[in-house]
């Protein structure tokens, strides 16, 4: 039986995890219809979900999981090499004939929005402020990945309706799928594994942030791109310190 908190912790997850796949599928649909209005702004939402992402490990994730658990330290470079091998791994593969391209590299993005699920459920966990900066930063992410899935999709030889439709079952409800699946198992852990799970999650987000969102919107260079990463670190940084002298 959940308690208040309990019902309070898996209400904030499910809220985040369903906005996640509305704003994937937002983004996929906004490019459908107005390709070019979508384009242009991706950079930006993947630069101000970056410096969410990045403040985040940085202030709050990695120092409450090493609060938790002295190794958690060691779990976040756990997560950032699996990212990174991981990554590595799928580009290999991908370099193959175009077909191969859009569907192996979606499976790529579907395990990622279904750890983006998990990051979800241990995040809200440790705590509402810890879990709200993350999701914040996952979400607006989606947009901006719901518009690459579907591109790929089409690079594929894929039809426009049908890939709306594949783009949003990889990219957008696998993130709700792996908060709902998560949720139970990480809900029941104590605190010391906790930590490390957070550790884990902090290692990730660091990678997403800095290794792969960052990189691709310096690859489509706008005028105002740093000052969207400025701005979503600034909306970190405000969070964190407002709550702090409450």
């Amino acid at each position: 039986m959940m308690n208040e908190n309990g019902y309070n912790t898996f209400a904030w997850i499910a809220l985040f995890a369903v906005l996640a796949a509305i704003v994937n599928g937002l983004g996929i649909l906004i490019l459908y219809k107005y390709k070019d209005r979508a384009l242009r702004s991706k950079p930006y939402f993947i630069c101000f979900a970056a410096g969410v992402l990045i403040s985040t490990p940085l202030m709050l994730a990695l120092p409450q999981a090493i609060e938790k658990n002295f190794y958690a330290g060691f779990m976040a470079l756990v997560g950032f090499l699996f990212m990174f091998f991981s990554n590595s791994l799928i580009k290999k593969i991908t370099r193959k004939e175009v077909l191969a391209f859009g569907i192996v590299a979606a499976e790529g993005i579907a395990i990622h929005s279904f750890i983006d699920g998990v990051i979800y459920a241990v995040t809200f966990n440790i705590s509402i402020l810890v879990g709200f900066l993350a999701a914040t930063g996952l979400v607006i992410h989606e947009f901006a990945e719901g518009i690459i899935t579907y591109t790929l999709f089409l690079k594929g030889g894929v039809k426009e309706k049908r890939s709306m439709f594949y783009a949003f079952l990889v990219a957008g409800l696998t993130t709700p799928l792996g908060a709902f699946v998560a949720y139970p198992l990480v809900h029941r852990l104590n605190e010391s594994t906790l930590g490390l799970m957070l550790g884990f999650v902090a290692g990730v987000l660091i990678y997403v942030s800095a290794s792969h969102l960052l990189p691709e919107a310096r690859g489509e260079e706008k005028k105002h791109s740093s000052i969207a990463f400025l701005c979503g670190v600034a909306l970190a940084v405000f969070i964190v310190f407002s709550k702090m002298f409450e």
